[in-house]
């Protein structure tokens, strides 16, 4: 009896060891300035409102810009912009990726919706796997095109290009801004795309002092 006790009592023990640990972990996780909410807000703001306006101003096109895994997305790209999850090659790579297996399940596979939503999810988790683009609103991304409306559907292949591409290309752009505006963020973290960057930023920031400096009939010597 004395040991089933002393059992219990170590269980119970442990519980509250995890409970403490789990409530530290949660507070650091959210000890986010009012700055970095600040930013985290607009980044969102203006990369969702960009996608929404063209999808307003164009109600009667064909087009769709719009689609619902944008929304998720968002929330890494602005809200946990150090996850490995929200880089560029993850952002583009896993949203293509999967686009590209929902459309082909959608025309292969039979009109059986139970088979054909959890295939489409399943192999494109496995497609960002095999890519190194892991993605979790790429999943969401494969489900839009199995029980999106006809109007998706119909869009076939090209659903691919817009609105997945373009739609994830907008959002990277406007991460790319709003990511970098304090010392606290940065983005990407990648090191080879950070490295691209910087070389087109210091080509950019050479080629301004010759445009300036460059012979006009002003500064041109006699």
């Amino acid at each position: 009896i004395f040991r089933y006790f002393a059992g219990l009592d170590m269980i119970k023990k442990n519980i509250q060891k995890g409970y403490k640990y789990a409530r530290y972990v949660i507070y650091r996780e959210t000890l986010i300035d009012r700055t970095e909410h600040f930013w985290s807000f607009i980044g969102a703001f203006f990369g969702i409102g960009i996608i929404a306006f063209l999808q307003s101003a164009y109600p009667e096109s064909d087009k769709l810009f719009l689609i619902g895994s944008f929304g998720a997305s968002s929330v890494l790209l602005f809200g946990a912009i150090q996850s490995p999850l929200a880089q560029p090659r993850h952002l583009i790579g896993g949203h293509v990726i999967s686009a590209l297996i929902g459309v082909s399940i959608q025309k292969i596979m039979p009109d059986i919706l139970w088979l054909k939503v959890p295939l489409a999810v399943g192999l494109s988790i496995i497609g960002m796997q095999a890519t190194r683009t892991l993605h979790p609103p790429g999943g969401a991304t494969a489900m839009v095109a199995i029980i999106g409306s006809e109007k998706v559907k119909n869009l076939g292949y090209a659903f691919v290009i817009t609105p997945v591409l373009f739609g994830t290309l907008v959002l990277l752009l406007t991460a790319l801004i709003f990511n970098n505006m304090t010392s606290k963020r940065k983005y990407p973290t990648e090191g080879r795309f950070s490295r691209g960057m910087k070389w087109i930023i210091r080509q950019f920031r050479k080629a301004i002092p010759t445009i300036f400096t460059a012979e006009t009939p002003h500064n041109r010597k006699t």
